[in-house]
C-alpha cells in the first residue's frame, strides 16, 4: 500500500531538489523569515561550504535588522558576507517613484553579480515566496534581469509554508514580523534621504520599545502615519496609549502623528498607485 505524501512534504522535497540541482548558491539575505529559511535550507541541502549568505548594508537597512540578521547567521553557522550597496547614490532610486524597488534590487543584484564573479558559486537566489508573486513588487523584475533564482516560489512555498517549516526546524525567526526596507515607509514621490530613513528608524525603535510588535511608521513629510496590526489594535485604543505613541514618534522629528484606522497591511503605500501601473507590473493580469 502506498503511503500518502502530504502537500507540505512535496513542497519541501521540491525545494530540496531545486537547491541540489543548483549545486552551490549565493543567497540574497536580509534576515527576514524568507531569506533566513532559504539560507538555512540551502545549508542543509548543499553543505555550508556551498552556501554564502550576502547581507546588503545601506541606510535603508535598520541597524536592529542588521544586528538580528548577523546574529541569526552566527546561530546557525551560515557563512555570511556583509557588503555595501549604494542605491542612495542613484537619482532613479531616491526620487521614489513606483519603480523604486526595482532600482534597489537592481543595485543589490549588480553587487551580488560582482561578488559571485570572484567565486565558484553557481547561482544567486533570493527569498521570493509564492504569495509575493501576487503582489506589486517591481524588484522581481530586477531579479529576472539578473537571472536570480527564487527556489521558495519555484517549489510552491507560500508565506505560511515558510513560517511552518521554519517553526518545525526550530528557527526563532518563524514568527518574525515582515521587515521591508526603511525606504518602503516613505510615500511615493517624496525623496528618499538619509534623514528621512533615520526618522523612520528612530520612530519604529521607540514604538518597539513601547511594546508594539507588528506595525509600520509611514513617512508623509511632517506627518507620521502609524499602522498597527489588527490583532494588536484593540490593546492600543485609548487616549493614554495614543499620547504615548505620539510622544515617542515626535522624538524622531515628526510634527504630527496619526493612527491609520485600517491598521497595518503590507504594501499599503501601493494603494495609491494607478491601476495602469499595477496592471503593467502584473504582466497585464489581474487577480
Amino acid at each position: 500500500m502506498k503511503t500518502a505524501v502530504s502537500a507540505e512534504a512535496i513542497k519541501h522535497g521540491a525545494l530540496d531538489g531545486i537547491l541540489r540541482e543548483l549545486g552551490s548558491v549565493m543567497v540574497a539575505y536580509s534576515g527576514g523569515v524568507d531569506s533566513a529559511y532559504l539560507a538555512y535550507a540551502a545549508c542543509a541541502a548543499l553543505g555550508r561550504e556551498n552556501v554564502l549568505a550576502v547581507l546588503a548594508d545601506s541606510p535603508s537597512l535598520a541597524r536592529s535588522q542588521k544586528r538580528d540578521a548577523v546574529a541569526f547567521a552566527e546561530e546557525h553557522n551560515i557563512p555570511l558576507l556583509v557588503v555595501q550597496t549604494h542605491e542612495m547614490e542613484h537619482e532613479a532610486y531616491t526620487r521614489n517613484d513606483a519603480q523604486r524597488c526595482f532600482h534597489c534590487k537592481d543595485e543589490l543584484f549588480e553587487v551580488l553579480d560582482r561578488e559571485r564573479s570572484k567565486t565558484n558559486f553557481a547561482a544567486v537566489v533570493y527569498g521570493l515566496n509564492a504569495d509575493d508573486t501576487r503582489d506589486y513588487r517591481p524588484g522581481h523584475g530586477a531579479a529576472t534581469k539578473h537571472q536570480v533564482r527564487a527556489p521558495l516560489a519555484e517549489a510552491g512555498l507560500n508565506k505560511a509554508d515558510v513560517r511552518a517549516f521554519s517553526a518545525e526546524a526550530g528557527l526563532r525567526v518563524w514568527d518574525k514580523p515582515a521587515s521591508a526596507c526603511l525606504s518602503s515607509r516613505i510615500e511615493y514621490g517624496r525623496k528618499v534621504t538619509p534623514e528621512a530613513l533615520m526618522q523612520i528608524e528612530t520612530a519604529e525603535e521607540e514604538l518597539r520599545a513601547l511594546g508594539l510588535v507588528s506595525f509600520r511608521v509611514r513617512h508623509h513629510g511632517a506627518v507620521a502615519r502609524i499602522e498597527i496590526a489588527p490583532e494588536e489594535m484593540e490593546d492600543w485604543l485609548s487616549a493614554a496609549k495614543f499620547r504615548a505613541i505620539s510622544d515617542r514618534v515626535r522624538t524622531a522629528g515628526f510634527q504630527f502623528v496619526s493612527i491609520d484606522c485600517d491598521g497595518y497591511r503590507s504594501g499599503a503605500l501601493n494603494e495609491v498607485l494607478p491601476f495602469e501601473v499595477l496592471l503593467a507590473a502584473s504582466g497585464g493580469k489581474t487577480r
